[in-house]
């Protein structure tokens, strides 16, 4: 149960990122709908995604959200947010290579994130748990 209150947490949470986008969102503009997958590989490399609800300790679980314009007319200039739930973990893939994450959901970059430390850039590593949403822009 307690990986379903997860998986749920993110659902919701996904779902609330819809408030975040711009003024076309608000007026309703855009639907999404999200998917969540586990990732399986086989013995011999292959991927498969299997349709889950819940999501034990370990699990990599793929997050999809689809957005569908609902107005009649184009929408520019916008951007879709996807927050990571405070309780997952980032694996560093996203898709467009284009998106953009964020460690505080104001601030986004480039994956990998960077940071300077001492002088030096270094990566912020998704193991450590930091990473907090991927943005995508549409012009």
């Amino acid at each position: 149960m307690k990986g379903f209150d997860i998986l749920r947490g993110a659902v919701l949470t996904s779902l609330a990122s819809i408030f975040l986008l711009n003024t076309a969102q608000a007026n309703n503009a855009l639907k999404m709908t999200l998917t969540a997958t586990k990732v399986m590989k086989d013995a011999e490399g292959q991927t498969s995604y299997i349709p889950i609800r819940t999501a034990p300790t370990g699990t990599i679980v793929q997050y999809k959200a689809t957005y569908t314009n609902a107005l009649d007319k184009d929408i520019r200039d916008m951007a879709v947010i996807l927050p990571i739930p405070a309780n997952m973990v980032f694996t560093g893939e996203a898709y467009p290579a284009s998106a953009l994450a964020s460690i505080d959901s104001k601030n986004y970059g480039h994956i990998p994130l960077m940071r300077k430390i001492n002088g030096k850039m270094i990566e912020i590593r998704w193991c450590s748990k930091k990473y907090a949403g991927i943005r995508r822009s549409h012009n």
